[in-house]
């Protein structure tokens, strides 16, 4: 896997930006601009998918991230839901339903990817990077003095 340098380089960041830009787009048409609890809704799930990929990647440890990713993965699927309840009401068309449902499974599948390679890594994050043993048994033997 590339070295990744920022959260803009994921590409679940960007597809998760696309689904999000698609929902803005579908929920400022009639009759779904008029439907604000929903609309809301819709917006801020879809938003945060992007949002829980980009501070989780952030945190700079594998084990936050992979926690991040999972909320992402739970906004995702709220987003799904939400698009069976907008196709259900009429406000989006069957294409419509379909094109996004379809991104949305996309997302999810390849966080779970990413999910499985950083849980089977060695390797556990950017702030651990400079972190040796040497540094971890100083800090054990520090503990121990002080007891």
């Amino acid at each position: 896997m590339a070295t990744i340098k920022k959260f803009e380089d994921l590409e679940i960041w960007k597809l998760a930006r696309t689904l999000s830009n698609n929902i803005f787009k579908l929920t400022e048409i009639d009759p779904f601009v008029k439907d604000f609890n929903l609309k809301a809704q819709i917006k801020a799930s879809s938003g945060s998918v992007m949002d829980n990929i980009a501070e989780g990647f952030g945190r700079g440890g594998n084990k936050e991230f992979i926690n991040f990713l999972s909320i992402a993965v739970g906004s995702c699927c709220e987003t799904k839901s939400q698009l069976f309840r907008s196709l259900d009401w009429k406000y989006i068309s069957k294409d419509e339903f379909t094109i996004n449902y379809n991104l949305a499974e996309e997302i999810v599948s390849k966080t779970g990817k990413l999910i499985t390679y950083l849980n089977n890594s060695e390797y556990k994050g950017e702030k651990f990077k400079n972190r040796t043993s040497t540094n971890k048994q100083q800090t054990t033997n520090n503990k121990q003095q002080t007891n």
